[in-house]
This record gives C-alpha cells, structure tokens and sequence, in this order.
C-alpha cells in the first residue's frame, strides 16, 4: 500500500471507528499531535485517546478536500498532507471542523500525525452554542 492509500483508507476508518484497529495503522513509538492540545505518544497512549474520542462524540466523517505527499521510496514512508473538513457531533450539535493533516509515513505505517485546526467550534459546541 502506498503513503497515498494508507492515509486514505485511515481516514475511511473513522466513520465507523474501532480503537483497535485504528491504533494498528500507527508505528509503536507514534507521535499524534493535536497542534492546539498536548501530543500522545506511543499505540498504546494512541488507542487510549481513538478510545475516549469515540466514547465522548462517537465516529467522524473526514471529508478530504485535497490530499498531496511524496513517497520516500520502496519501504513505504513518506509524507502526506490533507486538506478536510472532519463532521462530528457535540452535545447534539453538528461540527463542521476545518482541519489540515500532515502525516509521516515510515515503514507502512504513520510514525507521526499532526492536524492543525482551530479549536473555537468545538469550544462553542461543548459549551452549547
């Protein structure tokens, strides 16, 4: 599988979302970085978090806009960058969510996940506006 279809096939995962299976797509020692909160790192820590996600607002639609990157070579690493919009409820209010995403890519698997968003939307959700 390519850089290409691993983050997109990722992403897919998300709609219906299983921690565990979501973790697998990570290398052991992942860093995921939610750039406005702290990083997780490690699968584990990283299934912990898709956990409670998931408990607190349930699955996410990621709706990818535009998706580049460069593959690194024969080994499956590379760098690949979307542009999405990421839909999910909050206290009954819908999220429309701009989000940027980077992803590094090293063996097949993502050693580092950054997304870049604002965090007023889910503020004003979580707080019932």
């Amino acid at each position: 599988m390519t850089p290409d279809e691993l983050v997109t096939r990722f992403c897919a995962e998300w709609s219906d979302p299983d921690p565990a299976a979501i973790a697998e797509y990570f290398t052991e020692d992942a860093v995921y970085h939610n750039i406005p909160m702290e990083p997780v790192s490690g699968r584990d820590a990283i299934r912990e978090f898709v956990t409670g996600f998931v408990a607190a607002f349930g699955g996410i639609e990621f709706r990818v806009h535009r998706q580049v990157g460069s593959a690194g070579g024969e080994d499956g690493s590379g760098v690949i960058m979307n542009e999405r919009v990421d839909v999910f409820d909050i206290n009954d209010t819908r999220v429309e969510l701009p989000v940027v995403g980077v992803f590094e890519i090293a063996d097949g698997k993502i050693a580092a996940w950054r997304d870049y968003f604002d965090m007023a939307p889910i503020q004003a959700a979580a707080a019932g506006n």
